[in-house]
């Protein structure tokens, strides 16, 4: 029998403690035991990017990690970012490209893009390609998708066309 293991962090600027089997994933804790839903789980082997969220500001495949490995660690999901308005103007773009389509992978995809213009504020659309290449969207063709992230980055620097 596995034993639960305590763990505490912050999620969505909230402090969290909960009993997680040594084996349970962090998307899977999130969905399930804090109910935040917009994580998605897609392909869980890393490769889809639709449970993209951000530890400790680094983006990560929470399928791929445990949730006692986040113990300690500030956890923001597509909920936090969301509320924060962190990314209104990119969650405006995309439903203004018609980059949402059947919305699945937007919530990782938001997550990528608001990574990459936090490393990158003027990508091109290489750049944009590249950083979105590990988030699998089979809907959209990515065009669209590219288009409001590029339109983003322009209005966030002022240059606006």
């Amino acid at each position: 029998m596995t034993t639960a293991v305590a763990i505490s962090l912050v999620v969505n600027g909230e402090h969290v403690e909960a009993s997680v089997l040594p084996r349970l994933n962090l998307a899977d804790f999130l969905r399930e035991q804090l109910k935040l839903t917009g994580t998605h789980v897609g392909c869980e082997h890393g490769v889809c990017g639709a449970c993209t969220v951000r530890v400790d500001g680094d983006i990560v495949r929470s399928c791929l990690m445990l949730a006692v490995q986040a113990h300690g660690a500030t956890v923001e999901t597509i909920e936090g970012i969301s509320d924060s308005a962190e990314v209104a103007d990119l969650q405006s773009a995309f439903r203004e490209r018609n980059a949402l389509q059947c919305g699945f992978c937007t919530p990782g995809m938001l997550m990528a893009a608001q990574d990459l213009l936090k490393q990158s504020p003027c990508p091109d659309r290489e750049q944009i390609r590249e950083h979105l290449s590990g988030n699998y969207c089979r809907c959209t063709g990515y065009q669209a998708i590219v288009d409001a992230i590029e339109i983003t980055a322009r209005a966030r620097s002022g240059h606006v066309s």
